[in-house]
């Protein structure tokens, strides 16, 4: 490990500076869903090619059939040290409805809100000012000892906020160039604005569409009713049977790969204050209803689920019509945890509800994707460097949480890189992503160059 102290200093000393290029990324209009803003994406990665050739990268624009990635590669000062991936993206959301926005959103400022500093404008949250607290921690580290702790590749996209349609060609293309001994992600948050968290598991997820089909057309109640198959009656009992009176779920095989989470993380986590009356009373609920005798933490973040998306048959207009539909459908989505396997999920539902299926109906299947759970160890040294880190910059220690969505560029490194991510983010709930006067804390832009500092210097231990 090197005296990081004046690496810190140097990132206190120039944070106006980086401030500054974090207002001229922002100003960059680099909307990726939107046409009209090609030549903006453009610009956006022309810029991050620019910072980091100063900084002493090898850096290129590589174009794809969308909006051009950025690869960049820097040697470390020692030749045995790690090779990290750092991931972030560059371009932002749309920023309708454009009255809504307190401010230009792309003028962006410094402002007070709830008496803390924030940085506003779009993207500053999600991901530029992200992105630009590591490249900002690289040119303190620059600045003080000449060189990086880590063989570092970065790697920007310029389509993640519309589905990321080239990343996938890219990265099999050029997986031997991108190929490292662990990837760092910082598109995730903070737990709260004094609490850094590391995530370490992400739910995946299987989505299927079942149509149930009986008689050849809809039919009349009275004459019908009693006699004939209703196939909303049918795909009701389906859906019911999809749990028990505890909140398990039935499907045979489907808590194959699921692990218990360890009980010092599960300790951890009811340190945290987030019972379900806290986390339920916001949405005007107060009774967990999933598997008994569970956290709501543990529920979101570390079991599985099944929920119901949609219901659709019969009448639903106005006043009432006496039918039997023809046909009813659901819309499912299954969360998957631990090491389940997306396509043995599918094939035990779809076989729970053939059985299920009266002999004169029929039912379809649509699938709506699957990806497994992204699930890193606990007790990785990656892991306990990386929140060891944290907690010497932050009020409080740093915390291991999951996260009951999924992040897809994880799962792409672990999968086609054969690589796991050290997710690590400095952006807080209420920061404001994808909606009007978004947002990002100074402090988090601040303290993420020093986290970041103080990470590297770790992992290069």
């Amino acid at each position: 490990m090197t005296d990081i102290a004046p690496v810190l200093a140097s990132a206190d000393r120039n944070l106006q500076a980086s401030l500054d290029r974090l207002f001229e990324l922002v100003k960059i209009r680099s909307i990726s869903t939107d046409p009209a803003f090609k030549a903006d994406c453009r610009k956006a990665a022309e810029w991050l090619v620019a910072e980091l050739t100063a900084l002493g990268f090898d850096a290129s624009i590589r174009d794809t059939p969308g909006h051009p990635m950025v690869v960049a590669h820097h040697a470390a000062v020692s030749e045995n040290a790690p090779h990290a991936l750092f991931y972030g993206h560059y371009d932002v959301q749309p920023v309708d409805p454009l009255n809504l926005w307190e401010d230009d959103p792309f003028e962006p400022a410094i402002k007070e809100r709830d008496g803390r500093q924030v940085i506003t404008g779009r993207g500053t949250s999600d991901d530029k000012g992200q992105l630009l607290t590591f490249l900002e921690a690289c040119r303190a580290y620059k600045d003080v000892h000449g060189g990086l702790p880590l063989c570092i590749t970065i790697l920007f996209e310029g389509e993640e906020e519309s589905g990321s349609p080239s990343l996938k060609p890219f990265l099999s293309a050029n997986a031997a160039e991108l190929k490292a001994d662990y990837a760092l992600v910082c598109d995730t948050g903070m737990w709260d604005k004094d609490t850094p968290a590391i995530a370490a598991a992400l739910r995946g997820l299987v989505g299927e569409e079942i149509v149930v089909k009986a008689a050849d057309r809809d039919l009349h109640s009275g004459l019908y009713g009693g006699a004939a198959a209703n196939p909303i009656l049918i795909l009701s009992k389906i859906l019911a049977g999809l749990h028990d009176d505890t909140g398990h779920i039935t499907l045979p095989g489907f808590y194959d790969g699921v692990e218990e989470t360890p009980s010092n993380i599960k300790a951890a986590w009811e340190t945290l204050g987030r019972d379900a009356e806290s986390f339920l009373g916001e949405i005007g609920l107060s009774i967990p209803s999933g598997e008994k005798g569970r956290s709501v933490l543990e529920l979101t973040w570390a079991r599985p689920t099944a929920e119901i998306n949609g219901i659709i048959g019969g009448y639903t207009g106005d006043g009432f019509k006496t039918v039997i539909a023809a046909q009813a459908s659901a819309k499912i989505s299954f969360r998957l945890v631990g090491h389940q396997e997306p396509a043995k999920i599918r094939e035990s539902f779809r076989a729970y509800v053939r059985s299920k299926i009266p002999a004169d109906c029929t039912v379809e299947f649509h699938e709506h994707g699957g990806s497994p759970a992204i699930q890193l160890s606990y007790d990785s040294p990656v892991l306990t460097k990386a929140k060891n880190a944290l907690s010497d910059e932050w009020p409080k220690p740093a915390i291991v949480i999951g996260m009951g969505g999924s992040i897809p560029i994880v799962g792409d490194f672990q999968k086609m890189l054969g690589m796991d991510s050290l997710l690590v983010g400095f952006g807080l709930t209420d920061d404001r992503i994808h909606s009007p006067n978004e947002k990002y804390d100074l402090q988090s832009f601040h303290k993420g160059i020093r986290s970041w500092v103080r990470i590297l210097d770790a992992l290069a231990a």
